[in-house]
């Protein structure tokens, strides 16, 4: 294997390690649920989830789960506070 190719190889493992060097701006996922398959988006700052409950709440539960599953590589904003429980 070549030196050159080594060392990518290397600083990749590297990088994989420091996702605070990854910032997502914008995405879509497809996100299997228990009862369907979901369309998810982030961009412009705002979620989309093509479910039902995000229709009328504005969140869901594919959302909060990506959001806690890329939460070091979203922007501050994309990354609600928990709401408050009662």
């Amino acid at each position: 294997m070549q030196s050159s190719l080594i060392g990518k190889i290397e600083k990749a493992k590297r990088y994989a390690q420091e996702k605070d060097r990854v910032l997502f701006t914008d995405f879509r996922v497809s996100f299997r649920g228990d009862n369907d398959s979901y369309l998810l988006s982030y961009g412009d700052g705002k979620w989309s989830c093509s479910c039902n409950f995000f229709s009328v709440r504005g969140m869901c539960s594919h959302t909060m789960a990506l959001q806690r599953i890329l939460a070091e590589m979203l922007p501050q904003e994309a990354v609600p506070p928990p709401p408050e429980r009662d």
